[in-house]
């Protein structure tokens, strides 16, 4: 064991008492912060805009500040790009993390002086929250790997801007520098597929113990180290045991990632976005991820059902329920206020507050009044998939309204790498899974309204060549699991099994 590996589980030890103790008085650390977010903001452009002086509570709070998504919010950020100072937060920020948006263009999200080193500690106390609960440290004296953006940064008006994974490079610690892989050269490379290889490159030789990426696409560099030796990922790195993840839910992936690995490793979970680290799993016992309530973000909940009304109740983590389907508002200290992030979360556990992702407020099915969303369609898969040989690399689901003939349907494009025996059986036990979840969706099969889904198969590597045909594969880019159109559906077409 090495001075590295003993002196990470005191530090563990420090760094779990703090969070516990932090997360069994959630309600009284969120009312605090948010009375130091509206303080430290009230001298900005924002802050006189919206009164923050005579703001004394949460309800004038709400009062004087509406929710907002990007487009809404974009004339005080553009200000901040523009280099103007204490718009939305004191200051000027240190960085913008550039995001692609599907109604805005780019996004250029402040990251402060305050801000920024959140999003790192967060990082960083998730793996601390691991060897605290399992007191297994070896992984640090291994190599780690994190597939993320490239770390070359821009810059707008003096402030460096580039993808949040990109700068959060600039922060690795000293003592786990030598072990970080891969090369800041190989970081730097922009086109994916040559990234992968050269990652492979550097990779393949090495004493793996930690692998970190959104699973789409760590099963790519898997699959290409695999092609390279013609053994498993598990033989290849056998002191790999520790698979860190975010951005999408695992389980579809678990099956496949286990086969590809040979035997199962722990997993963390972690939902970190540019606007904040939001969450991560902080026990491998527990069900959910720690929301993190001194982070720096002040959160507020809508009940989805209740979003799109004219005057959606918004409520604070002192009003939440359990299993109820919430979107997620932020305010920060890096000046985001009433920021409706899009994601969709639902709390398994009140004290300490654990949350699950369930999807994006935007990513729906209701072209018939179903309201399907992504935690559904994900829990139905999955239901048929769990403790069986079927693996699926990628899936979305789409309406299609108009058929050529018969009722309409909910498709599903599934790319399986190892298929069901029975597939028509498959799909049918995937749609009584969801008919049971959502009786919206039971209702209308019920009522002849809709026809039982149909599973259109979609070549191995269809997906990737979907993503790469619009510019987007790899780095933080994943396809949403269901869409309420068929922009996706249609183009996928091209890439369906013959």
């Amino acid at each position: 064991m090495s001075i590295k590996s003993i002196l990470a589980k005191p530090f563990a030890n420090r760094i779990a008492a703090s969070v516990n103790k932090q997360s069994k008085n959630a309600v009284k650390v969120q009312q605090n912060l948010l009375k130091y977010l509206i303080a430290q903001a009230q001298n900005t452009t924002f802050g006189k805009d919206h009164n923050f002086s005579k703001i004394k509570s949460y309800d004038d709070f709400k009062k004087q500040v509406p929710i907002r998504d990007y487009e809404v919010l974009k004339p005080y950020i553009e200000k901040v790009v523009a280099g103007e100072s204490d718009v939305l937060w004191k200051g000027k920020p240190l960085y913008f993390a550039k995001t692609s948006g599907t109604t805005s263009g780019v996004k250029y999200i402040p990251l402060t002086k305050e801000s920024m080193p959140m999003h790192i500690s967060a990082a960083r106390n998730a793996l601390l929250m691991y060897i605290a609960e399992t007191k297994r440290a070896d992984f640090v004296n291994g190599k780690m790997i994190f597939l993320q953006g490239s770390p070359e940064l821009d810059e707008k008006n003096s402030v460096k801007t580039g993808r949040l994974s990109g700068i959060a490079a600039h922060y690795i610690p000293n003592y786990l520098t030598k072990n970080r892989l891969p090369s800041w050269e190989t970081n730097c490379i922009e086109d994916w597929e040559t990234k992968i290889e050269a990652i492979v490159d550097e990779t393949i030789n090495e004493d793996m113990t930690l692998i970190s990426g959104i699973p789409s696409w760590v099963q790519m560099y898997f699959e290409k180290l695999m092609e390279r030796t013609g053994k498993k990922v598990g033989e290849i790195f056998p002191n790999f045991n520790l698979f860190v993840y975010g951005g999408v839910n695992f389980e579809p992936y678990r099956n496949k990632f286990e086969e590809m690995i040979g035997r199962k490793v722990d997993t963390i979970e972690l939902f970190p976005a540019s606007e904040g680290f939001i969450a991560y799993q902080d026990s491998q016992q527990e069900n959910g991820m720690l929301l993190l309530v001194d982070n720096g973000m002040f959160y507020e909940f809508i009940p989805s059902e209740e979003f799109f009304n004219e005057n959606p109740p918004r409520i604070s983590l002192a009003d939440v329920k359990i299993g109820v389907n919430y979107v997620l508002i932020l305010n920060t200290n890096a000046g985001l206020w009433g920021y409706d992030i899009g994601d969709t979360i639902e709390f398994v556990s009140i004290n300490p507050p654990r949350i699950k992702v369930t999807g994006r407020i935007k990513h729906f099915i209701s072209a018939f009044g179903e309201h399907v969303i992504g935690s559904e369609v994900e829990r139905a898969i999955n239901s048929q998939t769990m403790g069986t040989t079927v693996a699926i690399n990628e899936f979305t689901v789409a309406p299609q309204i108009t058929p050529e003939s018969g009722l309409p349907y909910h498709e599903w494009f599934i790319e399986f790498d190892n298929k069901p025996e029975d597939l028509n059986n498959f799909a049918s036990k995937v749609d009584a899974s969801l008919q049971q979840q959502n009786s919206y969706y039971f209702d209308l099969i019920n009522g002849k309204i809709l026809k039982p889904l149909k599973i259109t198969l979609i070549e191995k590597g269809g997906f990737n060549k979907y993503m790469k045909s619009i510019g987007k594969l790899g780095g933080q880019n994943k396809v949403p699991r269901l869409s309420n159109d068929r922009k996706i559906a249609d183009e996928l077409l091209k890439f369906e099994e013959k």
